[in-house]
C-alpha cells in the first residue's frame, strides 16, 4: 500500500509553518468553500466522509458534532485536545510545528459547524516552540481577517484561544482537560452528562484531537469521496504513523488505514541491522502490546481489535530481541502510577502496587505469588477505574504475561535475566533498552 501526502504535503518547505507557505498549498480554500454552506451541511459532509476521530477512540467526528444541540440557549465551544502526552506518541507535535495553518483552518471549520463563537487550543506547556508557532500562526490569521469578527464577510465570528497547560497526562482525557481550561485541578468528570451537553462551562462542547480538526479542511476541498476512496470501508481515509524505537528511520509515514506494519517498516527501513522484531504497540504504551506474528494485520480500528489491542494513537513502539520486555513494562507501569491523578481507589492504589511489584521483579525478590497479583491488580483496573488512564496501566500488563509469561518466569528469584548495559550499548543513539 503506496504512503500519501495530504497532512505532510508541505513539510520541509521553506517556512511551512508560515500563512504564505499555507496559501501556496490550498490554504483556506477550505474555510472559503465552508462559508458558503450551512453549519448542517459541513456535519453532513465530515459524516459521509465517515472521519473517525484521530485522538485513540476513533469515535465517527461528524456524528460527534451532531450531538450539539440545535438550540442556543447556551453557548456551544469547541476544545481541541492538544496535550499530547501517551508514551510513544508523537504525530500532534510535529504536525503543529510544520503546518500550524492546517489545525487553525480545521478548527474554524469545525467551530462554524457547531455554531461556536469561541474555541481552545490545549496544548502541553512543554513543548515552547510549539506553543509559539501556534500563537504566531493564530496571530497571522487574524490579521488576515480569518478569525475575529465578520470572517471573510461571513458575519460568522470566532475567537481562538491557545491555552499552555502543565504537563498533567490525565489532561488527555478530555472531561479532565476541560475542567483544567476552567482552572481547576484536571480531574475526570462522572457522565453523563457528557461533554456534548454539559462540557466547557456547563455549555454545550466538542472536543477533538488535533489530527481529527487538521484533516477537515482536505475532506471539505475534495470532497467525502476522495476521502473514502483510501482506508477501508469502516476505517476511511489517511492518517499519520509514528514509528519510534529500534527502527532503521524513525518517523511520521502517512498512509491509508489499513496499511500494514510489514509495509510501513519496508518503508522506514525495517528493524535496526543485524536484529529482529520482538514486540510492538500499535497505538502507545496503553494499548495492548503485540508481536511479530501480526506483522501483517491490517492497522485500522478493526483489524487491531481483532488481535485484541487497538489502534490508538497510532504510535507505533519497535523493540528488538535486546529489550527486556519486563523492564520496559515496568517504566511504562510507573509512568501511570506517577500520573494517576488519584480521584479513584483502583487507579490510585493499583497501580502504586504494580510498580512495587514491577521493582521485586527486576530485583530478584519476587515470587510466583507476584504474578498472579499482577494478573488480579490489572483485572481491577481494567475497565472498572473512574477514566481510561486505569485501562491504560493494565493493558501493556495483561498483554505481555500472555506473550510473554516465560520471561517473567525468569527473573523470579534472580532479577532481570538481560544485561542492561550491553543493551543500551546496542541500541543507537537516541533508543534506551
Amino acid at each position: 500500500m503506496p504512503l500519501v501526502s495530504v497532512l505532510t504535503r508541505s513539510w520541509g518547505k521553506p517556512e511551512s509553518w508560515s500563512l504564505t507557505n499555507y496559501l501556496r498549498h490550498e490554504g483556506y480554500q477550505a474555510l472559503d468553500k465552508t462559508l458558503t454552506m450551512t453549519p448542517g451541511e459541513v456535519i453532513d459532509l465530515v459524516k459521509e466522509s465517515g472521519l473517525r476521530g484521530r485522538g485513540g477512540a476513533g469515535f465517527a467526528t461528524g456524528t460527534k458534532w451532531s450531538f450539539i444541540p440545535q438550540d442556543r440557549s447556551k453557548p456551544h465551544y469547541l476544545v481541541i485536545n492538544a496535550d499530547e502526552s501517551e508514551p510513544g506518541t508523537c504525530k500532534d507535535i510535529p504536525l503543529m510545528y510544520a503546518t500550524p495553518h492546517a489545525l487553525v483552518e480545521g478548527a474554524i471549520i469545525a467551530a462554524y459547524a457547531i455554531g461556536a463563537r469561541h474555541a481552545f487550543i490545549y496544548l502541553r506547556g512543554e513543548v515552547v516552540p510549539v506553543l509559539r508557532r501556534l500563537r504566531d500562526a493564530v496571530n497571522e490569521a487574524y490579521d488576515a481577517g480569518y478569525l475575529g469578527t465578520d470572517i471573510c464577510g461571513s458575519g460568522f465570528d470566532l475567537d481562538l484561544i491557545v491555552h499552555a497547560g502543565a504537563g498533567a497526562y490525565i489532561c488527555g482525557e478530555e472531561t479532565a482537560l476541560l475542567d483544567s481550561l476552567e482552572g481547576r485541578r484536571g480531574q475526570p468528570r462522572l457522565r453523563p452528562p457528557f461533554p456534548a451537553e454539559e462540557g466547557l462551562y456547563a455549555c454545550p462542547t466538542v472536543v477533538n484531537n488535533v489530527e481529527s480538526i487538521a484533516s477537515v479542511p482536505p475532506i471539505v476541498v475534495n470532497g467525502s469521496d476522495w476521502f473514502r476512496s483510501m482506508g477501508t470501508e469502516k476505517s476511511p481515509g489517511f492518517t499519520l504513523y509514528s514509528l519510534s524505537g529500534h527502527v532503521s528511520a524513525p518517523g511520521q509515514y502517512e498512509a491509508p488505514l489499513g496499511i500494514t506494519l510489514r509495509e510501513l517498516l519496508s518503508y522506514a527501513g525495517g528493524v535496526r541491522s543485524g536484529h529482529e522484531l520482538k514486540f510492538w504497540t500499535p497505538g502507545g504504551s496503553s494499548t495492548p502490546m503485540l508481536t511479530a506474528e501480526h506483522l501483517d494485520v491490517p492497522l485500522d480500528y478493526e483489524g487491531m481489535v481483532s488481535v485484541g489491542s487497538m489502534l490508538g494513537t497510532k504510535a507505533l513502539q519497535i523493540f528488538d530481541e535486546t529489550t527486556c520486555v519486563v523492564r520496559a513494562v515496568r517504566r511504562w507501569t510507573q509512568f501511570y502510577a506517577h500520573e494517576s491523578c488519584g480521584k479513584c481507589t483502583p487507579c490510585r492504589e493499583g497501580t502504586y502496587w504494580l510498580a512495587q511489584i514491577y521493582e521485586g521483579l527486576e530485583e530478584g525478590t519476587a515470587s510466583g505469588d507476584d504474578l498472579q497479583k499482577l494478573s488480579d491488580i490489572s483485572d481491577a483496573l481494567l475497565g472498572k477505574s473512574f477514566c481510561a488512564l486505569g485501562d491504560g496501566a493494565a493493558s501493556p500488563i495483561i498483554s505481555s504475561l500472555k506473550y510473554f509469561r516465560a520471561e517473567y518466569e525468569a527473573h523470579l528469584g534472580r532479577g532481570c535475566p538481560f544485561d542492561p548495559y550491553a543493551a543500551m550499548l546496542a541500541a543507537p543513539e537516541g533508543v534506551g533498552a
